[in-house]
């Protein structure tokens, strides 16, 4: 069991922020005897990977409350499924369908899918299988349930009482055209069912009801049981209001909105709750991941190709740092993993609270041996031409006959996820060097190097033999360029697995037919 004075000494960023969050919300965490953190999603296209991340994420700090606090946690996953649809994703079908259906609140959009009732329950449930497959534990609420179940209702009342101080704070922020029609109120048209950004003619709070100008005709509409919805930086104030939210993190994109809506909750009589910015997720191009676009990679394809735990890891690494988020970033991570793991076996307290993997697997670490990482498991994948699971097993066994299935349950995984990145991402960008004349003498050399080894000897010995081969074949004042030209002809890369682990595994005879086989 790990002391207390670790968990209050440590900078690892899940204490850091849970620390912050009970400093700030001290007050109102013991008034009410609970401590709510709330992430949010906009179901207008499918879940992509970082609505995850701001779960799993999320996860993290409750996991570190577990340890510096006996109250309560609740993690508030929250759809914004009654804003209006504003445009057709790429990656859906039936794109006519949607298009007919454009500023209608999502929940009243048709399914493409033609699976649930609507285009937004439809991204509900996708997004909380997703979440239920990392056994995650939250609280789902949907926006057009709070809104028409009168949930909201009484605070709805509250940002009315309050309408000219929340105009002031919104107005100043934007365009002189697009002041003269703003409200935060957003009625519900009874014609068209569309979500209207239209101007307010007159307020009548005691009835809570509001006259819009629709084109030149009077609107008169309740406020409450969803008849009308907020504007988005009002909405995300209201909601922190009525949730009695202790904790968001968001975006850097949203950092505006963020201000704002800190504004407005202060104006109408709470205090924001403490918030964590986190960096956005970019595709291999660089540019933003977008629900619409479905570009960068799903949470689908990473659990084809890894762990959840991998990508679990991926979420906990520098959140404040903008990362490339695409299919090649897979076999990195995971190696990570597995390094971290290895690392954890040795690390005192203090170095186990700083240790990734604590936090990703809730301080429960794995204690299982590593065998090989990834990228080597990926390289037996291409060399044995192995097609199945069990076909790599017996490949593995062949070289490590202790190993079993059931003790090695982390490896096991991998060598599932090893066939198919490999078919998926990895095969289609080799690119074999064929050997120039004095190229392939340098490799026939390697191949009679390795006639004076067998398969008992050490790996760093093969490795040491190979480092000679190349200072006498021309590569004395380089020796990264030799094994590159390894790594090319061998495996169609520039870079490839220490050669010595992979040929006492692989097998010196086996390596020497593989060589000759390629320069052939």
């Amino acid at each position: 069991m790990i002391k207390k004075e670790n968990f209050d000494k440590t900078s690892a960023w899940p204490f850091v922020e849970a620390k912050k969050m009970l400093r700030e919300r001290k007050t109102f965490i013991e008034k009410k005897g609970k401590i709510i953190l709330q992430t949010g999603y906009g179901p207008s296209g499918l879940p992509h990977i970082g609505t995850f991340g701001e779960v799993a994420r999320t996860s993290m700090i409750v996991n570190a409350l577990k340890y510096l606090t006996d109250l309560p946690t609740e993690i508030i996953t929250f759809s914004d499924d009654m804003d209006g649809l504003r445009k057709v994703p790429d990656n859906v079908p039936q794109k006519e369908l949607l298009e007919k259906n454009l500023h209608k609140p999502l929940t009243n959009v048709p399914d493409p899918f033609q699976k649930f009732d609507s285009f937004g329950e439809h991204n509900n449930e996708m997004l909380k299988k997703f979440l239920n497959n990392f056994k995650f534990k939250y609280n789902f609420k949907s926006s057009t349930s709070l809104y028409k179940s009168g949930f909201f209702n009484s605070s709805l009342q509250v940002i009315l009482e309050n309408y000219d101080g929340i105009m002031n704070i919104i107005l100043p922020t934007l365009g002189k055209e697009r002041q003269k029609t703003y409200s935060p109120f957003l009625p519900i048209c009874p014609d068209t069912g569309h979500v209207l950004e239209i101007p307010v003619k007159n307020i009548n709070k005691e009835k809570s009801i509001i006259v819009f100008d629709n084109k030149g005709k009077d609107l008169e509409t309740s406020i409450y049981d969803g008849n009308c919805k907020l504007q988005w930086k009002v909405d995300w104030a209201m909601r922190w209001y009525a949730l009695d939210v202790d904790f968001e993190m968001y975006g850097k994109d949203l950092i505006e909105s963020a201000i704002l809506s800190t504004k407005i909750i202060k104006l109408i009589g709470k205090t924001n709750p403490s918030g964590f910015a986190y960096e956005l997720f970019l595709d291999e191009k660089g540019e933003k991941i977008s629900k619409s676009k479905g570009n960068g990679i799903t949470i689908d394809q990473w659990l084809e190709y890894a762990s959840p735990e991998s990508l679990s890891l991926y979420m906990y690494q520098n959140p404040k740092r903008a990362k490339k988020l695409y299919k090649e970033i897979v076999s990195k991570t995971v190696d990570d993993y597995l390094d971290l793991i290895e690392k954890a076996k040795n690390q005192n307290e203090s170095q186990l609270l700083m240790n990734p993997v604590w936090h990703v697997h809730n301080s429960l670490v794995p204690k299982e041996n590593m065998i090989m990482s990834f990228s080597m498991l990926l390289n037996l994948v291409e060399t044995s031409n192995a097609d199945s699971k069990e076909l790599l097993w017996k490949f593995v066994k062949k070289y490590k006959k202790d190993i079993s299935e059931k003790d090695n349950p982390i490896f096991d995984n991998l060598v599932g996820y090893a066939i198919k990145y490999f078919n998926d991402v990895i095969k289609l960008k080799k690119n074999y060097k064929k050997p120039n004349e004095e190229e392939k003498k340098a490799l026939e050399a390697l191949v009679k190097t390795l006639d004076k080894c067998d398969d008992k000897m050490k790996p760093e010995d093969i490795q040491t033999m190979i480092y000679s081969t190349g200072k006498e074949n021309g590569y004395t004042e380089n020796l990264r360029d030799w094994f590159k030209l390894i790594y090319e002809v061998v495996f169609g890369d520039e870079n490839g697995p220490r050669m010595g682990f992979f040929i006492s595994f692989f097998g010196v005879k086996e390596t020497k037919d593989l060589i000759l086989n390629k320069i052939k």
